[in-house]
This record gives structure tokens, C-alpha cells and sequence, in this order.
């Protein structure tokens, strides 16, 4: 697997984010709680003793000292002042962030979600790994035959994934039923690429085609929101999006959000890879398209 943690932990404050985002979901439950407190309330934490986040976690210290390297971190000092450090680049607190309440008028709406957006972006950006995205991008010039798959929300994202790819001249499908998908998945060479989508990298069907696309010799890549899920550990590439969902935003927002500009990424790098039959391919079937309106008075 290409995708690792960095030695030592960044102190840039969307870093931090991100890469407790994407542990959170390998954590313990006590140990969770301390990641949370540390989202959450970063400033109160670079404030905070052992003692003070044990008062308000209720768990033990050496749980904190646990989630702390989890984290990345050699220990809970270490963890203080990264987030010490951070919070000089840091933005100031913003009105308008957080979950949407079901008493809120638009304009809040409106400005949650912006906020909420930009920060799966930025954190997304900060934990993306440029050398897994060049390793994947690689993979998929190389590649005879591509297969991309996704559950609900991210089968919207894998089938974007599709669409990119095949206007560009890459032979890729995008099956929605499993049992095609598996049977796609089988019949990938080695060399091929398969592309599962999942932010929790537990969805079951994912699972599946990833592990018969594997086994038929193929490059397996996934897309999460946690680079300890079972999706994660069992690819050859692993691409990481940033996104929480709470309270009333379900799962289709903000976490697709960052599958979706990961995705863009991931076509650029190919499309630069690739760049005269992959701009003479989009051309192609721009016009291709554009001639079936010609005459109909769009």
C-alpha cells in the first residue's frame, strides 16, 4: 500500500484536522472521545492538562496518551503544541459554521454549508498524498480496461470518475449492480485499474469488487474518508477525502464534496499524462454531441 502517515506530525491546523478525520473511525470509543474534544475544541485542548481532558472525556490518562499517538503524536504534550502551533495560521471562528438546526433560516443554511464545504477542501488538499495520486494516475494511463464502483452517494462519484475517463478515450465502466460489478471486477487483467468509492471504506458490495478485482491481478485503488478502514488496508493505492457528516447532513455532502475534487485531481494528472489523445478525445466527443443538436434549436 503507497499510502502512509508522514513521520512526523505537520503542524498546520488543516492537517491536524484532516488526519484525526480520517483515524476517528479506527479509534476506540474512549479514545475517540478524545479525538473529538481535540476537533472540536482544539483551542480549549492547547489550554488543557491531562487531568483537565480527563475531567471532560471521562476517560483515563493513559487512554489520552493513547488516542494522542494515534494520532500521529509521540504523546499528549506533543500533541498540545502542534495544535499550539497551529492555531497562529489558523482562521479566526466564523458565524456561520457547524451543523445546519432545524430551526435555521436560509441564509445560515447557505452559509453553514459554504463553510462546511471549503473545510472538506482544505482539509482534503492538506492530506491528500501527491505520490499516491501520481501512482494511481500512472496505473490508469497504463491500463487497457478501468472499472470504477461506488455505493448511493459515491456510485455519483465513481460515475463521474467514469464519464471523465471515457470522454478522454479511456476504455471505463461504471456497473451500478453488484453482481455486474463483480463480474467486471473478474474480468480485469492485470494492469487494469479498479477504482472503489466508499467514506467509511466499510461498505460490504465495495469490499467485494475490490477484493475480486485483486485477485484477478488488477490495481486496486480506493477512495475514503479513513485510511484505517478495511477498504483502506487491503488496496494498493489509497486516496483520502476529508468530510464529516452530523446531525442533518447526511453523508451525500460534504464527504462528496472531497471525492469529488480528489477525483478531479486524480483526471488532471491523467489528462497531463496523456495530453494530446486525451485533449484530441475531448474534443472529439464535444463535437460529436455538439452535432446531434445541430439544426434541433437548442
Amino acid at each position: 500500500m503507497t499510502h502512509e502517515l508522514q513521520d512526523r506530525p505537520s503542524f498546520d491546523s488543516d492537517k491536524i484536522s484532516a488526519r484525526i478525520r480520517a483515524t476517528l473511525p479506527s479509534l476506540s470509543p474512549a479514545a475517540a472521545k478524545v479525538a473529538q474534544l481535540v476537533l472540536e475544541q482544539p483551542d480549549v485542548v492547547t489550554r488543557s492538562t491531562v487531568l483537565d481532558v480527563k475531567a471532560m472525556t471521562g476517560v483515563s490518562e493513559a487512554t489520552i496518551v493513547r488516542a494522542a499517538r494515534s494520532l500521529g503524536f509521540d504523546g499528549y504534550p506533543q500533541l498540545r503544541l502542534a495544535l499550539a502551533a497551529a492555531s497562529g495560521g489558523r482562521p479566526g471562528p466564523q458565524a456561520l459554521t457547524g451543523n445546519v438546526g432545524q430551526e435555521d433560516p436560509v441564509d445560515v443554511v447557505v452559509g453553514k454549508l459554504a463553510g462546511a464545504t471549503q473545510q472538506a477542501l482544505r482539509e482534503t488538499a492538506a492530506h491528500l498524498d501527491p505520490k499516491a495520486l501520481e501512482a494511481v494516475a500512472d496505473a490508469i494511463v497504463g491500463a487497457k480496461r478501468i472499472i470504477c464502483f461506488g455505493i448511493a452517494a459515491s456510485g455519483l462519484v465513481a460515475d463521474d470518475f467514469q464519464q471523465k475517463l471515457t470522454r478522454a478515450g479511456f476504455i471505463c465502466h461504471c456497473p451500478t449492480d453488484i453482481h455486474l460489478a463483480v463480474t467486471e471486477a473478474a474480468l480485469l487483467k492485470k494492469g487494469d485499474v479498479g477504482v472503489v468509492v466508499s467514506h467509511s471504506g466499510q461498505t460490504r458490495e465495495a469490499l467485494q469488487v475490490l477484493e475480486v478485482a485483486a485477485k484477478a491481478g488488477a490495481v486496486t485503488v480506493v477512495l475514503t474518508g479513513s485510511e484505517q478502514s478495511s477498504l483502506a488496508t487491503r488496496a494498493d493505492h489509497v486516496l483520502i477525502a476529508a468530510g464529516h457528516e452530523r446531525g442533518l447532513r447526511p453523508g451525500a455532502l460534504s464527504s462528496r464534496i472531497g471525492q469529488l475534487f480528489v477525483v478531479d485531481c486524480l483526471f488532471v494528472s491523467v489528462a497531463q499524462k496523456t495530453f494530446d489523445t486525451a485533449s484530441a478525445s475531448i474534443q472529439l466527443t464535444r463535437q460529436t454531441i455538439e452535432t446531434m443538436y445541430d439544426g434541433l434549436g437548442r
